[in-house]
Order: C-alpha cells, then structure tokens, then sequence
C-alpha cells in the first residue's frame, strides 16, 4: 500500500511539474514578437561596448580617453549613451593628463561630441588640485567648457565652494558658481 500511495504521488509532482512547464513555455512564446516588423528597431544599439576606451585624437594628439563599462550607440538619434560608471581624462598638448571626470552615466552627442554626466561625478584637475562634485555635468567640446545647472562642491586648496550653477574651464582654473550658497576657507 505505501509503495502505491508513494507511486501515485511521484506521478501526481510529476504531472504538476509538466502542467507548470508547458503553462511558463505559451506564456513566453506569446509575449514575444513573432516578426522582425514586430520589433522596434528606433529604440535598439546600432553597436554595443563592454568596457571600452575611445580616443579623441586632434592632429595628432590625444585630446581625451573615454573609458566605460557599457556603451550603446544609437545612430538615428547621433547619441551614445554610457552606464555602468565611466572616467574621461582629457589631456593638453603635451599628452600631459590635466584633468579627469567620473561618473555613473552619460549621454555623448554624436554630432557635437558634447557629453551629459550623470550621476555621482567628480572632476578633478592635476593642475590647480581642485575638486569638483556634482550630479549633472555638461561638457562642451566646442567650448572646451564644463557646465552645470544643480548643485556644485568645489574644493581647492584655498577654499570649499557651494553653489547652484556652475562653469569652467577643462582645468577648473576659470570657474563660476552663479548662486553660491555657501563658503569655506
């Protein structure tokens, strides 16, 4: 009797087991697209980079290194977009490294190669051994220019710096707060 008791339960899991699989199996079939039309090609990477580095290189030299964890490139939009954390170091004539800037994301604009950070970013120049902390920063590659419309921390040698609004440029020599909040020395 407990050999048929114990029988018909084995069957019983293994009738549940096989109802549970082949119920979980119609389900994902249905939920996905059975064309390629079906899919929507606007919002898939053209390309996708798994920890890379991309040079910025102007007659000759290095202007700046791009690295990240994840990037994808989206090319009917002219944008990349950058997570998982990134670090671009950008350098002066003579390849010295001047300044560096980390961050949790970013969007790079293909056309203008302008660059939106997000996140938990720091930028810090070698020369002037100043800090910048922020959540939003901009990048103008034409300009040459960091900018900022949240909340900035600066600290240099001299001084901590709080404010609202923010640029300066690439070494953070030349900056401006607009509505400084508050100031250390």
């Amino acid at each position: 009797m407990l050999k048929l008791l114990t029988k018909n339960i084995v069957y019983f899991f293994i009738f549940l087991t096989l109802i549970f699989a082949t119920t979980s199996c119609e389900e994902e079939k249905a939920s996905r697209p059975n064309t390629l039309d079906s899919l929507d090609l606007d919002i898939q990477p053209d390309q996708i980079a798994q920890n890379f580095d991309i040079r910025f290189i102007d007659s000759n030299w290095t202007r700046a290194i791009l690295k990240g964890k994840r990037g994808r490139v989206f090319s009917s939009r002219s944008e990349t977009l950058i997570d998982g954390g990134l670090r671009l170091e950008l350098f002066n004539k003579n390849q010295v490294l001047t300044t560096w800037l980390i961050a949790d994301s970013a969007r790079v604009d293909d056309n203008s190669l302008d660059m939106f950070a997000f996140g938990n970013i720091v930028v810090y120049s070698d020369s002037t051994n100043t800090r910048l902390e922020t959540s939003f920063l901009k990048w103008s590659h034409s300009q040459q220019k960091f900018f900022s419309n949240v909340f900035v921390r600066i600290t240099s040698p001299s001084e901590i710096i709080e404010g609202f609004g923010f640029e300066s440029d690439q070494n953070l020599k030349n900056y401006k707060i607009y509505k400084v909040s508050g100031v250390k020395q």
